[in-house]
């Protein structure tokens, strides 16, 4: 009997641990659905050609079921709100516990950043993640003055008191919050003209700190490792500013470890792009129909430096994106219902 005892006291401990930690972590189903998308992934079949890493430039601003449509190539966006290099770096451990891509596509933007910026975000990228020890190092690099590494192991540090703003939400998602992106594109379809375009000719931007250099660095020797191919991107936007110090800086890097880099400012025309239509907030993030158009840009240019493979004649892979195109063409057909009824949308969960 004490044997017996032994054994469900501490089982009965950890499930009400856990189902607590459960309950009070935020769901990010009201609207803040950066911090849901994270642990999309982890329900995916893991066949993805290319891995995408980086902030809103690029889950905001490429579509991978453009990229399919287009050119068969299985992609996925583990992308993050202020997603910083270090971040993508401990994402990219994390996606090689489950697949190896041919790709890696990573946003350079964040390597103006060279401190962990604050607590929101660090949540938005990390809470989502399975626990791994690259979650706990992503962690330990990322913890803001003051916060506890161990916090982000075990939440329920964090959001012990926060049964006092508990709603239905918690109660709905308790057992899994439903999707909201696909293969972490997030979209938007409003229409907000840019009415202004910067000039940084004449601007001075800043030298990138020891910490981005760092974490860019091994990426980089991480890809080589496992034999991926490294592509930076800065992604068509206009805000915040590109400054030419940036721009020289990330040149300079991939020109001495035989990257390629592509800024895609300087292909606006090519792209095709539109500031007129093509962008929901005058020039910082694409909509649907600028991020279908830098897809298709940047899988040509991808299929220039790499044979990857076109799995449109795949018939489980095909199946499988049926149903992703068919969600994606549904919930277009909403936002854009929302839009001529209301003026603007809101992304849907399905």
């Amino acid at each position: 009997m004490k044997k017996i005892k032994f054994i469900i006291i501490p089982v009965v401990f950890l499930l009400v641990f856990f189902g607590l930690q459960r309950l009070l972590m935020p769901k990010y189903m009201d609207g803040v659905y950066d911090g849901a998308m994270p642990k999309e992934y982890y329900a995916e079949p893991k066949d993805h050609s290319v891995i995408f890493l980086g902030d809103c430039e690029v889950y905001e601003n490429f579509s991978p079921i453009e990229l399919w449509r287009e050119y068969g190539i299985s992609s996925y966006i583990r992308g993050g709100a202020q997603q910083l290099v270090w971040h993508s770096y401990y994402l990219l451990e994390d996606t090689l516990r489950y697949e190896k891509p041919d790709v890696v596509v990573l946003s350079i933007f964040a390597m103006q950043y060279g401190e962990p910026k604050n607590e929101a975000y660090n949540r938005l990228n990390l809470d989502g993640l399975r626990l791994s020890l690259s979650k706990i190092n992503a962690a330990r690099v990322s913890a803001t003055s003051g916060e506890s590494a161990l916090s982000y192991v075990f939440p329920i540090l964090r959001f012990h008191d926060r049964w006092q703003e508990l709603n239905l939400t918690d109660l709905q998602y308790y057992f899994g919050t439903k999707k909201v992106g696909h293969n972490g594109y997030l979209m938007k379809n409003e229409v907000k003209p840019v009415d202004y375009i910067p000039d940084t000719s004449n601007k001075s931007g800043s030298s990138f700190s020891p910490l981005a250099w760092e974490y860019l660095d091994k990426t980089r020797e991480l890809c080589e490792k496992n034999g991926i191919t490294l592509v930076l991107i800065k992604a068509p936007t206009l805000w915040p500013a590109w400054y030419p110090e940036f721009e020289t800086q990330m040149e300079d890097y991939a020109e001495k470890y035989g990257l390629t880099y592509f800024n895609m400012l300087e292909s606006v025309e090519e792209i095709g792009l539109d500031w007129n239509t093509d962008t929901y907030d005058a020039g910082q993030h694409m909509n649907l129909p600028g991020a279908e158009k830098c897809a298709r840009w940047l899988g040509g240019r991808l299929l220039e430096l790499t044979a990857l493979p076109d799995l449109r004649d795949n018939a489980v892979a095909a199946a499988v994106w049926e149903k992703k195109i068919a969600d994606y063409e549904r919930m277009k057909e909403i936002q854009l219902a929302e839009i001529i009824a209301y003026g603007k949308s809101k992304t849907i969960i399905y």
